[in-house]
């Protein structure tokens, strides 16, 4: 099946915008989404105590911008995200919890020109299973290694595969039959035909090989739940 366009993408998103606005409860098709949103941001505070300058890649609504901010106050905050409704609303909600600046940047984070090592914490909450082939991922690595300050961490929360293909089946029938389980077979049915359109997850640990080859001197993982996983890598 041929994948979404960076442009579908965009275009879904800025209708989205209220489903991706409550911090409490995070998307119900998202198993553990608040217990992820609680252990990248905990995890970073504690890994760079001292932070002052967060980006926050895919931000959507702004969710775990606002989380960082509970555990670390006045951040400088720096949000980009292809869908300018998201932001606007990220901005709005973000500006409220900070007395220190919020940057927004509507575009790609492959593209958007950003200051290397300037960034303490770099989190990236479902977002980085839209790149596509290798040197896609590999490239983004990259970048994102390059744009921390030595000490910093880079933080995932996101959807993610198996190595091994039946085990990749397996868990991703339990997928299905949680997501059966909260709304049908027909939820089922649209959220699994979804992912095959637009997604393109990669396994844990094919992420964190990735970043020890990027630079990543020390990798973690947080909590894995079916086929959703939180981990990260300091600089």
């Amino acid at each position: 099946m041929e994948k979404s366009t960076v442009k579908e993408i965009k275009e879904r998103f800025d209708h989205d915008v209220e489903r991706f606005s409550n911090l409490e409860t995070g998307q119900v098709a998202t198993i553990d989404a608040t217990i992820s949103l609680e252990l990248l941001t905990e995890a970073s505070k504690r890994i760079v105590p001292e932070a002052e300058y967060l980006l926050d890649i895919g931000c959507g609504a702004g969710n775990y911008t606002l989380k960082m901010l509970s555990k670390i106050a006045n951040l400088h905050c720096t949000l980009v995200d292809l869908s300018q409704p998201m932001l606007d609303r990220a901005k709005e909600r973000v500006t409220e919890k900070t007395i220190n600046s919020v940057e927004t940047i509507q575009g790609d984070i492959r593209e958007v020109q950003l200051q290397e090592n300037s960034f303490d914490i770099i989190l990236a909450g479902t977002v980085l299973h839209h790149l596509r082939d290798d040197q896609d991922w590999e490239t983004t690595f990259q970048k994102l290694y390059r744009l921390l300050k030595p000490g910093g961490c880079l933080m995932i929360s996101d959807l993610v595969t198996q190595e091994n293909e039946t085990m990749n089946e397996y868990i991703w029938e339990r997928y299905g039959d949680y997501l059966e389980g909260v709304n049908g077979k027909e939820y089922r049915k649209t959220v699994l035909e979804y992912i095959e359109k637009e997604d393109s997850p990669r396994p844990v640990t094919y992420q964190l090989d990735l970043m020890k080859k990027v630079g990543f001197t020390t990798t973690e993982i947080l909590h894995k739940n079916m086929c959703f996983a939180a981990f990260g890598g300091i600089k």
